[in-house]
């Protein structure tokens, strides 16, 4: 059962990256970055693919020279989903990538050099409506600001950030996003939350170099939740050191965990004790699995006894409660029938696929009659 967030988002002006748009009260968009060697076109290609299967909106790719900007525009030709340019003080790359099809520009325009240079950028950025992003990150401020604070600061990010936005604003340019990163989740949220009350542009969020997959979910899960329940941020991404598709696995969680958006499976489950009909963890493993495909938005509770089962599968989709001899399956909150122990995860697959089909088939059906129930 599908309730809506009770967060109230902060509004912001709206941009266009691709087809996506951010801010404005458009849905969070969930971000990744490819990990490959950007001239290896095919395995970039295949990344890209398999970040967009996972529901990345939008991905970003490292462009550090002209060879890797010529591979960037093969690679733009092959896939669908929008994708950035990430660039670093050439501003000949960005000029190029524009050539050639990038949606967005993830490129400081205070470390391009003169302003011959960034306004070449920004006339070009303008001329095929390319949003840029402002990335802040504490591990690379400006010598300057390293000086006057000494070390990163909540303080020291924002004022970087204002710098380049300053430059973008004396060129009247609008069509930016900023975000201003750090690996610690207090500087991060204090600097996101004061340069919130500062710019009306959309608030790219994330914890930079958040760790490994455990660690970097649980650092990302506190700092990005505790923004995203500020109402704060227009578009995230997950950084793990990680295979990049569980970035994006994480991103979905966060925020389908805090209502702003649905998509595939949610699954309610318990830990398991020693009151467990069936083996929890084992069936959750195997549904996790098997089920990454589904899209369709669905609740599934499962659960291995009857202290807590009932309650659950009665505000889910579709819930197993564990039992003896058999146990119970809900359907739209009623008892629909039994299963047992032997194929019990071919069972629920089954059930699942079948329920989740349904669903897509009747929201479709109202799409078609115009919305109209």
């Amino acid at each position: 059962m599908q309730f809506e967030s009770p967060i109230v988002r902060r509004v912001s002006r709206q941009i266009m990256v691709g087809k996506v748009p951010v801010g404005g009260g458009a849905p969070i968009s969930v971000q990744s970055m490819t990990n490959t060697e950007t001239c290896d076109v095919s395995a970039t290609v295949e990344q890209v693919q398999r970040l967009a299967q996972a529901g990345a909106d939008i991905v970003r790719i490292s462009v550090p020279s002209m060879e890797a900007a010529e591979a960037f525009g093969q690679i733009k030709q092959q896939v669908e989903v929008p994708l950035v340019a990430d660039i670093h003080f050439d501003y000949r790359i960005a000029l190029r990538v524009a050539d050639l099809g990038v949606d967005c520009l993830r490129i400081n325009p205070g470390n391009i050099g003169r302003e011959k240079r960034i306004r070449a950028v920004i006339d070009k950025a303008q001329d095929n409506n390319i949003p840029i992003r402002i990335g802040v990150n504490a591990g690379s401020l400006e010598k300057e600001l390293q000086k006057k604070y000494r070390e990163p600061t909540p303080d020291a990010l924002v004022e970087s950030a204002l710098r380049h936005v300053e430059i973008l604003d004396s060129l009247n340019f609008q069509n930016f996003k900023v975000s201003v990163k750090a690996s610690d989740i207090f500087m991060a949220t204090a600097a996101y939350r004061k340069l919130a009350t500062q710019i009306e542009q959309p608030l790219h969020l994330g914890i930079t170099e958040a760790g490994g997959r455990r660690s970097g979910t649980v650092k990302s899960a506190i700092g990005l939740g505790a923004l995203l329940l500020d109402g704060i941020g227009d578009t995230l991404r997950v950084s793990l050191a990680a295979d990049p598709v569980e970035e994006v696995k994480v991103g979905w969680d966060l925020l389908r965990s805090l209502r702003l958006r649905s998509k595939g499976i949610n699954f309610i489950a318990c830990p398991s004790c020693s009151r467990q009909n069936f083996d929890v963890i084992k069936t959750m493993n195997a549904l996790e699995a098997r089920l990454e495909d589904i899209t369709t938005p669905l609740d599934v509770a499962v659960i291995g006894c009857i202290v807590n089962g009932p309650g659950e599968a009665k505000e889910a989709d579709l819930g197993l409660t564990g039992g003896t001899p058999s146990h119970a399956v809900y359907t739209d909150g009623k008892p629909n029938q039994k299963l047992n122990n032997d194929n019990l995860v071919d069972d629920l697959e089954r059930l699942i696929r079948a329920k989740a089909a349904a669903k897509a088939e009747r929201e479709a059906q109202i799409i078609a009659k115009g919305g109209a129930e």
